[in-house]
């Protein structure tokens, strides 16, 4: 199939060379995908394409792509002719975000995908262009440079950031974020400073106490600003006609209270939208009443799911609420949006397809982001009035959707009767019993772990043979209040006994074999994986644990030698209560520390750490292989001594997915 000319062009301006996916997936024969599972660098390469936006009239499109030698650059169609452009690109860094300041200028900043955490050594910085390549600005430097105090005509220094929201739109003004930085990682304070991108000229936002978060209204201008004093987190709010703060809520940052909800956004007539769960199991999107600082009216409920999401609005106008339940989809309060909801579904049948349409339009495109659990995340532009449908780039090119397996929402009892909802990925093919199978733990604790998407671990490991169990266990965000507060305090116990649940589930249903099965995971995931093998030693062959906590006394204490951006704040009021204090919870410190329990691990393990990491130090690694191979001599070990809490460099990502599949296959992989 001839590409679509934006793919064409973007391929033009950035020199890609990857071939371009047809619009409707052809598929290829299921023996031929299982004779030939893809390639680990399928899975784990940097993309060439990173995603796209569209201006806010629609008529052009940016594009973060690269090439083969190159660091990705930003791009700009103008999509009346699909003439592509390269504005930005640097011989020595890559860009990393971008936004629209108007409909004729872009900021964006920097990010060296080249480099592991060990050795970076520059700030993202903030530069400015045009859509046509001119006019081109530094505005705030990426090293530690002396700036001279007073002179707001100099670049901001090398702590200024970004926003992930956007801006007036309606002038070459910005609003950033200077950030207040004590240790790497460790964030204190946050003021906003509204700045030209033209000459560099800025100025600051007055605002009550240390602000740590800001939201901007749908104008773009300062609205909302969030504190935290020791564990108390307050909103407070920024009248538009006279300018003043006030306070709407504070709660305890860590364990929430009755008075707590999460800020969403500013619809177009001033309205607050907010997620709270008002005395009631799952969050729901409410509108605020300002005016009696309480919750109003209830916009949006989930059956079964907390919310998550973000308003869609076009043409001064809230249009619907993009929400992720099992899987992400749009609720349209607007006619024809549903009706182009319609068209586009059957243009791409059996996908999510999420149409993002420009803010102030003035064309008639809009942007699509197109997934499946087989199908890796695509992009593409479709004109309303032509039915035109084009490709823009795709997230995992080298990825055909017949040589990936299915991935379901699937949900299991634990020994005391609670629900837990857990993701299966079976290997392509068809079939589903008696496999062997991984079981795969999300890190956090205390967050969703999975989605129905297209997630390049599990899809991996499907690819290679094996079923793939993620359990949402207790303590997971994302299912309801309950379940995340049944897991406070739980590291290593029911939490431990809902991942055991899960797998002896499996094993119950007939999808896994008993004789066959490896935990695995990340982070808790990592912790998760040592203390399967101490507490359930019957139902795991092998174990897989990378950058994984290995003692909760070392997440209060790592060492002199290595650092940690755990903040005091979160070890003095949020670890107590969530994790475990240090004091009185100290027997169960003991009774449920890896570290400590390391001679009952007799399984095969693979352990994996970064030399740079400061979220899980290396002396959890260090400490507990040096404890663990006095009993088990077959404990293999690696350290990416560039890398910090997960695989930045896809060298190294491609190295340890190959030594995972080494592993696996010498474990669990052939028939006993």
């Amino acid at each position: 199939m001839r590409p679509p000319r934006l793919a064409q062009a973007l391929r033009m301006a950035g020199g890609i060379c990857a071939a371009v996916l047809a619009l409707t997936a052809a598929p290829a024969g299921a023996a031929a995908a299982a004779a030939a599972p893809p390639p680990i660098a399928a899975f784990f390469s940097n993309p060439a394409f990173n995603g796209a936006m569209l201006s806010p009239n629609g008529r052009y499109l940016a594009a973060f792509i690269g090439a083969e030698g190159r660091h990705d650059g930003l791009a700009v169609v103008d999509l009346a002719d699909m003439q592509a452009q390269m504005v930005a690109q640097f011989a020595d860094t890559d860009i990393g975000e971008a936004r629209w300041v108007n409909n004729d200028r872009l900021v964006f900043s920097t990010v060296d995908k080249s480099l592991g955490r060990r050795d970076v050594r520059f700030a993202p910085g903030i530069f400015a262009v045009n859509r046509n390549g001119k006019q081109f600005r530094q505005l705030a430097m990426r090293n530690n440079q002396f700036v001279r105090d007073g002179n707001a005509t100099e670049m901001l220094p090398w702590h200024t950031y970004m926003m992930d929201q956007d801006g007036p739109q309606d002038s070459d003004d910005i609003y950033v974020m200077d950030n207040g930085i004590i240790a790497p990682g460790i964030l204190v304070s946050v003021d906003l400073l509204r700045l030209n991108t033209k000459n560099g000229t800025w100025r600051g936002v007055d605002h009550p106490g240390t602000g740590r978060d800001w939201l901007l209204d749908n104008k773009g201008e300062p609205r909302l600003m969030h504190t935290l004093d020791k564990n108390i987190h307050a909103i407070h709010y920024r009248d538009p006609a006279s300018g003043t703060w006030r306070q709407l809520t504070s709660f305890d940052a860590y364990t929430g209270g009755k008075q707590a909800f999460t800020p969403l956004a500013f619809g177009p007539d001033g309205t607050l939208y907010v997620v709270a769960n008002n005395g009631s199991d799952h969050s729901q999107l409410y509108r605020y009443d300002l005016q009696n600082n309480k919750l109003g009216q209830s916009l949006v409920a989930l059956d079964g799911f907390d919310f998550r999401g973000h308003l869609v609005i076009s043409r001064n106008t809230l249009l619907g609420v993009r929400v992720n339940g099992d899987a992400e989809g749009t609720t349209w309060f607007d006619p024809a949006m549903k009706a182009l909801q319609q068209k586009i579904d059957a243009r791409l049948p059996g996908m999510v397809n999420l149409i993002t349409p420009p803010k102030a339009p003035e064309t008639a495109w809009v942007l699509v982001e197109s997934y499946s659990d087989r199908q890796p995340r695509r992009f593409l532009v479709f004109n309303t009035e032509t039915g035109k449908l084009s490709e823009v780039g795709n997230l995992a090119p080298a990825i055909k959707p017949a040589a990936m397996g299915p991935r379901d929402l699937v949900y299991y009892k634990a020994r005391d009767g609670l629900t837990i909802p857990a993701w299966l990925t079976l290997p392509p093919g068809g079939k589903d019993k008696n496999l062997p199978m991984v079981v795969l733990v999300h890190g956090g604790p205390f967050l969703r772990g999975g989605y129905w998407n297209w997630n390049a671990d599990a899809q991996f490991l499907a690819s290679r043979g094996y079923a793939v169990l993620e359990p949402e266990f207790r303590g997971s965000t994302g299912y309801g209040n309950a379940h995340f507060v049944a897991g406070w305090k739980q590291w290593g116990l029911k939490m431990q006994n809902d991942i055991a649940d899960g797998t002896r589930w499996a094993i119950a249903q007939g999808t896994a074999d008993a004789r066959r099965i490896c935990i695995a995971g990340a982070s808790y995931g990592g912790y998760a994986t040592l203390m399967g093998l101490i507490n359930d030693p019957d139902l795991y062959r092998c174990g897989i644990d990378w950058v994984g906590v290995t003692d909760i006394d070392l997440m209060y204490n790592s060492g002199w030698r290595y650092s940690s951006d755990l903040s005091a704040d979160w070890k003095q009021y949020g670890m107590p209560e969530l994790v475990a204090d240090q004091v009185g919870d100290a027997a169960q410190i003991r009774a449920t520390s890896p570290l400590r329990r390391a001679a009952e691990i007799r399984q095969p393990l693979l352990l994996a750490y970064g030399g740079a990491d400061v979220r899980v130090p290396l002396s959890h690694g260090i400490e507990f292989y040096n404890a663990v191979r006095k009993t088990n001599a077959d404990v293999e070990w690696i350290e990416y001594p560039e890398e910090g809490h997960g695989w930045a460099l896809p060298k190294n990502r491609i190295d340890f997915w190959g030594r995972v599949e080494k592993f696996l296959d010498k474990q669990i992989g052939a028939a006993p």
